[in-house]
C-alpha cells in the first residue's frame, strides 16, 4: 500500500512519462511517433495485448515492423471502457510477466497508435478498415462469437447474422463488418486484407472465413467471389495464459510509481503458430519466436484438446468447490488426479503428437503452467462460456472415443460436472453467479436434469448424436446421479478408484 508522501512520486502512463519511470521496468527503445498502421485488431483484450501486440513490439524493439503498428477497435461495451483507458495512456501497456518461482518482471509495450471510436452504426470502425494501410484485420472475439451451428457451419438463422446480411450498410457483428469493409476496398481499388483469427478455434482461420464468406454470399456473389479469390484466413494456434486484470495488477505497477488503469499479467510462456497465408505481407514474427508451419492443425488440436480441455476439466469441478483460483485447483489432489486420469486416459490417445512435443510431455507443461503460484487465474474466468468452450474442447475428445469404442467415462463425468454447476449453487450452498451468455438456458435445464439426469443431453445443439450413445447415457446419469446425492470429492474418488 502506496503511503500518501509515496503517492506524489506516482506517475501516469503516458508518451511523455516514459523516460521518467522506473529503470527496471523495460520501455519502448523505438520513436513511437514514427510508427504507421498495418494492423487493425478488434477485441482488445487482455490477450491481445500480450500475445499478438507483444510480438509486433517484440520487432519494433529490433527496428522492424515500423509499418504494422496496431489500430485497437471493438463493438462491446468492454471496448468502449477499455477505449477510454488507453486512450489516456497514449495506448502504452505494462505487462507483468509471473514465473512459477515468484519472479516478476515488467514491461512496457508501444505498438498500439490509435483505437476507433467504439459507434452503435460502427462507420468509423468500417472507414478505418477501409483504408489501404490497413493490411491485417485481426480479431479475439471468443470461442462463442463465430455463430457456428451444430453443423459447424455458420448459422444463418441468427438474428444478428439475418440482419447483417439484410442491411450491409449498417452491419451490427464484426463478420459483417469485414464484409462491408471488404465492398468498400474492391470499389475503391484499396484491395484485399488478410484476416487473422486469435481465438482458441479449431481451423479459426476457417471459421472466420466461414462466417464473413457465408454473408458476402448471401449479399452480392460478386463480392463473395472477390473475397474467395483475393483475401486470405490462416490458420493459427494462440497460446498464453492471460489472467483478468484486479487490484493485485494495479498494485504491482503502483510500487514501480506507475500508475496504469488496464496492467496485464501473463505466465512466462507464449506461442504462436501460424500458417504463411498472408496476401498483403506481414510483419516478420518468425524472428521474435513464431512459428509458420502448414500442420498448424496439429499444434492446435493439441492445445485445445489438452490444455482448454483441462482449463474445463478442473473449473467446473473447482467452482461447485468454491476454490477461486486455478493455482488453488491444482493444490486438490483429488481434482488433479481426475485431471491426469482423463487426459491421459480419454484424451491423449486422440491427439496426434507434433514436431518436438509429444502429447504426454505436453500435458506435463500444461500441468506446470497450471500449477504456476505466481498466476491469480480465476476458476470464474476459465469456466466462462461453458456453452462454447464445453462445445469445443472436450466434445471432440467424446466423439472420439464414441467413434473408436473407447473409454468415455471421465468425460461423461466432465459433463455431470457442468450440468451440476449451471444449477447455480456451490457444495457450501452459496449461488454460483451466472456465468455463460446461455446460462437463463442452461440453469432451467440443469434444475430440470436434477431429477432426470438425460434432459441435459437433450440440448441438440450441444450434443447432437452423442446424446444417443447409451454408454454416455448411462455414465452422465450415474455420475450425475452421484454428484447430487454424495458430492464432488466423493465422486471424484468414485471415478479415480
Amino acid at each position: 500500500m502506496n503511503t500518501d508522501s509515496q503517492k506524489v512520486h506516482l506517475l501516469h502512463l503516458s508518451d511523455k512519462n516514459l523516460k521518467l519511470i522506473n529503470s527496471s521496468v523495460l520501455k519502448p527503445n523505438y520513436d513511437r511517433s514514427n510508427l504507421n498502421a498495418g494492423i487493425l485488431h478488434i477485441g482488445v483484450g487482455n490477450f491481445h495485448r500480450a500475445h499478438l501486440s507483444w510480438y509486433t513490439h517484440c520487432l519494433m524493439q529490433k527496428e522492424l515492423a515500423y509499418n504494422w503498428a496496431i489500430i485497437g477497435s471493438g463493438v462491446t461495451e468492454y471496448d468502449l471502457q477499455m477505449r477510454e483507458k488507453l486512450k489516456k495512456q497514449d495506448y502504452l501497456t505494462t505487462l507483468i510477466e509471473l514465473d512459477p518461482k515468484g519472479n516478476q518482471s515488467c514491461e512496457i509495450i508501444g505498438p498500439m497508435i490509435d483505437y476507433v471510436p467504439v459507434e452503435i452504426n460502427n462507420h468509423s470502425l468500417i472507414k478505418t478498415m477501409s483504408d489501404p494501410k490497413i493490411k491485417i484485420v485481426s480479431l479475439t472475439v471468443t470461442e462463442g462469437g463465430y455463430f457456428i451451428n451444430k453443423k459447424g457451419q455458420l448459422n444463418l438463422d441468427h438474428p444478428d447474422i439475418i440482419h447483417d446480411i439484410d442491411n450491409p450498410q449498417s452491419p451490427k457483428t464484426v463478420f459483417g463488418i469485414l464484409v462491408n469493409a471488404l465492398s468498400l476496398r474492391k470499389r475503391s481499388g484499396a484491395g484485399p486484407f488478410t484476416g487473422l483469427s486469435c481465438d482458441n478455434l479449431i481451423q479459426n482461420g476457417n471459421k472466420l472465413k466461414q462466417a464473413v464468406t457465408g454473408i458476402a454470399k448471401k449479399q452480392n456473389n460478386k463480392l463473395y467471389e472477390w473475397i474467395e479469390q483475393n483475401c486470405t484466413f490462416p490458420n493459427a494456434m494462440v497460446d498464453c495464459i492471460v489472467p483478468r486484470t484486479g487490484d493485485v495488477e494495479k498494485n504491482i505497477v503502483n510500487n514501480l510509481g506507475i500508475i496504469d488503469t488496464a496492467p496485464v499479467s501473463h505466465e512466462n510462456f507464449r506461442q504462436w503458430v501460424i500458417e504463411d497465408k498472408f496476401i498483403s505481407g506481414r510483419p516478420e514474427w518468425e524472428k521474435v519466436g513464431v512459428q509458420f508451419t502448414d500442420n498448424v492443425h496439429g499444434y492446435e488440436d493439441q492445445k485445445i484438446r489438452i490444455l482448454n480441455g483441462g482449463h474445463q476439466i478442473l473449473a467446473n469441478a473447482s467452482e461447485l468447490l468454491n476454490i477461486e483460483t486455478i493455482r488453488d485447483a491444482m493444490e486438490n489432489k483429488i481434482i488433479v488426479g481426475f485431471l491426469k486420469k482423463v487426459e491421459k486416459e480419454e484424451i491423449i490417445p486422440h491427439v496426434k503428437p507434433v514436431p518436438e512435443l509429444t502429447p504426454k510431455n505436453y500435458l506435463n507443461l500444461v500441468i506446470d503452467r497450471f500449477s504456476n503460484k505466481s498466476i491469480q487465474d480465476t476458476v470464474r474466468r476459465v469456466a466462462f462460456d461453458g456453452y462454447s468452450r464445453h462445445t469445443g474442447f472436450l466434445l471432440p475428445s467424446i466423439l472420439d472415443g464414441i467413434k473408436k469404442n473407447a473409454s468415455i467415462n471421465g468425460l461423461a463425468l466432465t459433463q455431470a460436472l457442468w450440468a451440476r454447476m449451471c444449477e447455480g449453487t456451490r457444495e457450501d450452498l452459496s449461488i454460483i453467479e451466472p456465468n455463460d451468455p446461455n446460462w437463463e438456458k442452461l440453469n432451467i435445464c440443469a434444475k430440470k436434469s436434477q431429477q432426470n439426469p438425460l434432459i441435459w443431453l437433450e440440448q441438440k445443439e450441444i450434443y447432437g448424436d452423442i446424446a444417443k450413445n447409451n454408454n454416455f447415457q448411462n455414465s452422465f446419469s450415474n455420475w450425475l446421479q452421484l454428484l447430487y446425492q454424495n458430492g464432488v470429492e466423493e465422486t471424484l474418488k468414485a471415478y479415480l478408484n
